[in-house]
């Protein structure tokens, strides 16, 4: 009996063990996924071309200026390729990332290869690259700025409801949707929207190399195919990711053959962010409607003609 009560204990401990070392490797996997996925990420190790997608809205994002700063000091990481496709967004977002990839090419290459669209701040974006490629049915341009609103007033008077507002001078919070736009307040937006849209077009005629006279009659807010950006010099060439590592060995010296690996920035609740997105049906058109600010944005409507 003696004996049997000695294997017992002997197995409780043993199981109490197990189960420590069960719960040490489940919290130690937990922390690796953790530091994996928290934050920007960039792959060291052996030379290398990095990848880096631009996709949807596009918006600030100080993890992702972090992540540049990490490659650009990164001497494994030999240039970077910069894949967009995006209809643009802030005015402030396009303008941070650009700013980011001027960043990167005072250490490295950077080439830029448009996808399916690459218009407004996406544009923007894409001046920071040493060398912009698109394809031939790529939609680029939108140069332009907008600050839209809309006028409540109304609808709000037929539902029986009064706004009232306590402001300390006319034009603040203007323009705003409880309130009928006056002229006042109109010319002062337009004020601001002009000095954007002259950073805008200043920008696009320094890294084109091209006089603002020549810029501005591009940049009335119409698009343009990937050969009529070619075309009116807002790009350099037809081509994709292939020619983009051509031009990098050709033009930049470096070697052929490099794997490419895709760089990301990831949130460490991204997870649960996509699942909530799921249930919640988030798309692209509530994205879009939750910006605020100046925006470079283009707006396509499929049921306009």
């Amino acid at each position: 009996m003696s004996f049997e009560a000695d294997m017992l204990v002997d197995r409780r401990r043993l199981k109490r063990r197990l189960s420590l070392w069960r719960a040490a490797a489940v919290v130690a996997l937990v922390a690796l996924i953790v530091l994996l996925a928290g934050g920007p990420r960039v792959l060291s190790g052996r030379d290398h071309i990095a990848r880096f997608n631009v996709e949807g809205v596009i918006l600030e994002d100080e993890k992702r200026d972090e992540l540049f700063d990490k490659l650009a000091a990164d001497d494994s990481v030999k240039a970077l390729i910069v894949r967009i496709d995006s209809p643009g967004g802030t005015v402030v977002g396009g303008e941070t990332l650009y700013l980011s990839l001027r960043d990167v090419s005072a250490h490295k290459p950077v080439v830029v290869v448009m996808g399916t669209t690459a218009t407004s701040a996406g544009y923007m974006v894409a001046l920071g690259g040493d060398m912009i490629l698109a394809h031939e049915g790529t939609v680029t341009g939108s140069i332009g700025v907008i600050l839209q609103s809309a006028d409540v007033t109304g609808l709000l008077k037929k539902l029986g409801v009064d706004m009232e507002a306590i402001k300390s001078a006319p034009l603040k919070a203007t323009p705003s949707p409880f309130e009928p736009l006056t002229q006042e307040a109109r010319e002062a937006a337009k004020v601001v929207i002009m000095d954007m849209f002259d950073m805008f077009v200043t920008l696009v005629a320094e890294r084109r190399n091209m006089p603002k006279d020549q810029v501005l009659p591009l940049a009335d807010g119409r698009i343009f195919t990937g050969r009529q950006a070619r075309e009116a010099k807002l790009i350099d060439a037809i081509g994709g990711e292939h020619e983009a590592l051509l031009w990098l060995e050709t033009e930049r010296g470096v070697a052929q053959g490099l794997p490419v690996r895709e760089i990301k920035v990831r949130e460490d609740d991204e997870l649960l962010s996509g699942a909530m997105a799921a249930l919640t049906g988030k798309t692209k058109l509530i994205e879009r409607l939750t910006l605020d600010g100046l925006v470079s944005l283009w707006h396509f409507d499929a049921g306009r003609p």
